[in-house]
């Protein structure tokens, strides 16, 4: 049975200075995963009941690649991987990793602006979507941009740090496997509108626990999980 510890952080490395590295944020993900992994379910879902995993907005591929090192560890876990990201710097560099990790062609990686260009052929399959957005509110000086591809955008989450998030959770209801056991996980900052979000997340649909959060300098970084409860 696999155990915490023989789950690894994937190795990370990244030439582009526009895609998003790892932080606390990217751990905290990966820390409560790690936890939740038995000797048969991954957050209480069983294993085979996992067939579809998205991690959207990869970054660096950390998060895709975890699931794929545990797929590599436990073979009763055996989904499909899908990585998507708004850049093809970040394409580039996940590749790389998953090379880097010792895997190629395992994880499915696509360009879109969150789910604008996914193909129909995956509407309702995914039973696990990630999320680590841009949640911080506007710089004064980003938020007149319209270049979703600047540097600023990997932490700019709009005017009010939830303007990304909401725009994916309105999305994403075409693309959850309502018929099975499903979870979406997202982290938010203390520094955005928290109260708005709550409620904007009530309206379209979904019920919101939070998980976890860590404190560092100056917010709270909060690790979410939606589930679907309103058809």
């Amino acid at each position: 049975m696999i155990t915490i510890n023989s789950i690894p952080d994937p190795l990370i490395e990244c030439e582009f200075e526009n895609i998003y590295r790892p932080s606390d944020d990217s751990y905290l993900l990966l820390d409560y995963f790690r936890r939740r992994i038995t000797g048969d379910s991954f957050d209480g879902i069983l294993f085979e009941e996992i067939e579809y995993i998205l991690d959207m907005g990869t970054g660096t591929g950390i998060v895709a690649i975890f699931f794929q090192i545990l797929k590599s560890l436990e073979p009763k876990f055996n989904p499909k991987i899908y990585a998507s990201d708004i850049l093809e710097e970040s394409l580039i560099c996940a590749r790389k990793n998953e090379i880097l990790n010792n895997f190629e062609n395992k994880i499915v990686f696509f360009q879109s602006d969150l789910f604008k260009s996914f193909p129909e052929s995956l509407r309702t399959k995914f039973n696990i979507i990630i999320f680590n957005p841009p949640y911080l509110p506007s710089s004064p000086f980003i938020k007149e941009s319209l270049n979703k591809k600047d540097f600023n955008h990997s932490w700019d989450g709009g005017y009010k740090g939830i303007e990304v998030l909401i725009d994916f959770i309105k999305e994403l209801k075409e693309f959850i496997n309502y018929n099975k056991a499903h979870y979406i996980y997202f982290i938010s900052s203390s520094n955005s509108n928290l109260v708005e979000l709550v409620k904007q997340i009530d309206d379209l649909g979904y019920r919101n626990e939070q998980l976890e959060k860590i404190h560092l300098f100056f917010e709270d970084i909060i690790l979410n999980r939606l589930q679907f409860v309103k058809c």
